[in-house]
């Protein structure tokens, strides 16, 4: 991360605080908030690789923990939230909320970038609340876990697969024909699921950043209240 800019920040969500890391570059285009997958934190390093490369394009990002302290050491005996889709999308609704109320972001566009179980919760929380979310990337998603959300997507869509990551692509595939709103696939050839063929990272920041400068010029509406409830 661009640690002379990092912020750690901490988050009021239903349920708990929840800690986070707010990178804001000068004159950002954008911010993105990102969703790690199951069983991962703020501190994943595929996220923060993509982050920091979003830094140097120009876009303000927040990592964030997605679980509280005590879910997280739960959770690693227990498994027993990382896939609670609805837990994990009231977290993103939360933060969505904080970067709206927040100086630094409050006027900038949003996008939300998921990974594995945190791109089913990014696509709920986007139907939930449409009108602060410009983009939606799925790196390696489980859209498929966002169930009956799907067809109340509207908001632009991109996800991101591996070309060797067969299952996965499968339920993308399906899982796009249920989308409202408009969808982009992209398959890097030669990646499998965590994207750690040599170039295949590479080309999901690339991918990332053709969609978010297509859809991040329109800046969010303010008028809608996302604070979390206390």
């Amino acid at each position: 991360m661009s640690g002379d800019l990092e912020t750690a920040v901490q988050i009021s969500a239903v349920g708990g605080i929840l800690d986070g890391d707010l990178v804001v570059p000068p004159h950002a285009a954008g911010v993105v908030l990102f969703a790690h997958g199951s069983g991962s934190s703020r501190h994943s390093p595929r996220n923060r690789m993509v982050a920091e490369r979003l830094h140097k394009a120009g876009y303000a990002t927040l990592l964030m923990d997605l679980l509280t302290s005590e879910e997280d050491q739960i959770d690693s005996r227990t498994r027993k939230f990382r896939f609670d889709i609805p837990r994990l999308a009231s977290r993103l609704t939360g933060a969505i909320g904080w970067l709206s109320d927040h100086a630094e972001t409050a006027r900038m566009p949003l996008a939300l970038f998921g990974a594995s179980t945190g791109a089913a919760a990014a696509l709920v929380a986007a139907a939930e609340v449409p009108d602060h979310v410009q983009l939606v990337i799925s790196r390696g998603g489980r859209p498929d876990l966002a169930g009956d959300a799907l067809e109340r997507v509207g908001t632009p869509t991109l996800l991101i697969v591996g070309a060797r990551d067969l299952e996965v692509l499968d339920l993308n595939n399906a899982a796009a024909a249920r989308l409202s709103g408009p969808v982009d696939m992209a398959v890097v050839p030669g990646a499998t699921h965590l994207f750690e063929e040599p170039g295949a990272l590479d080309r999901v920041v690339e991918l990332a950043l053709d969609g978010l400068r297509a859809h991040m010029a329109v800046s969010p509406n303010p008028a809608v209240d996302m604070r979390a409830e206390p």
